[in-house]
């Protein structure tokens, strides 16, 4: 009654099923190795201590960033230079600008130094003049994917669509650190800018993604197997019909 298993319409279901299969088990296995990889690097982040709380160290110190400099409060000398306004910034739910200076440093630099959040419509105070000392909490460069970044920056002037060496290498002379800080403390009409979380040590859209991904593919495995199931049911079904004489129709 299974022979029709035999024939080659069947062999390709078999094969094609034998195929999907373990397919659909490895790739869920590894989107949910993925989230426990994230789960594991977000309880290994709670564990650190903060970030904020251990003592300034010199800029060059702590790069390049990573996820254990990401956060601690770096110190570099310079004289402060070109200023611009990054748009579309939101904090404490209200839309704003960071306003972002470039600090020469003596090793011919230029860090992004973010002094603050303006709200919208504001004028940004002037940066101070002379040689000063800045402390802030150090940061990654963004890219596209950083909350608010936009990769069209530098189509007005004077703004920035996101804080990153690539997106002012073309906007200032100087060589630009692939890092950048941000400030505790703000100037009057400003408020300062938390730091954010290293990417990758938080439980984001992106871990629970790679949970949902892995019921689908565990899903998609189940459903792939019950089908095929079915289709042999129905088809012996048939093969014993037309054993006992009866019309298939």
């Amino acid at each position: 009654m299974y022979r029709f298993l035999l024939t080659p319409r069947w062999w390709g279901i078999n094969v094609f099923v034998a195929l999907s299969i373990p397919f659909c088990v490895f790739m869920g296995t590894w989107q949910l190795g993925r989230f426990e990889d994230r789960v594991d690097t977000h309880r290994a982040a709670e564990q650190r201590p903060d970030p904020g709380k251990r003592a300034a160290v010199p800029l060059d110190e702590l790069l390049p960033v990573d996820k254990e400099t990401s956060g601690r409060h770096a110190t570099a000398t310079g004289r402060y230079g070109e200023q611009f306004l990054v748009p579309e910034r939101q904090l404490d739910g209200k839309r704003g600008s960071y306003v972002l200076t470039l600090l020469r440093t003596g090793s011919g630099k230029a860090l992004p130094v973010v002094r603050g959040w303006l709200p919208a419509g504001a004028k940004a105070p002037t940066a101070p003049a002379g040689e000063v000392t800045v402390t802030g909490a150090l940061q990654a460069s963004e890219t596209t994917s950083s909350d608010g970044a936009s990769a069209a920056g530098g189509a007005a002037p004077g703004r920035l669509g996101m804080i990153s060496a690539a997106s002012l290498v073309n906007l200032v002379p100087d060589d630009v650190y692939d890092a950048w800080i941000t400030l505790p403390a703000a100037p009057d009409g400003m408020k300062p800018v938390p730091a954010a979380a290293p990417r990758g040590s938080t439980l984001d859209l992106k871990a629970f993604q790679n949970l949902g991904y892995t019921l689908e593919w565990f899903a998609f495995a189940g459903f792939v197997l019950f089908m095929w199931f079915r289709f042999v049911r129905r088809e012996a079904e048939a093969a014993k019909d037309q054993a006992l004489g009866l019309d298939p129709a």
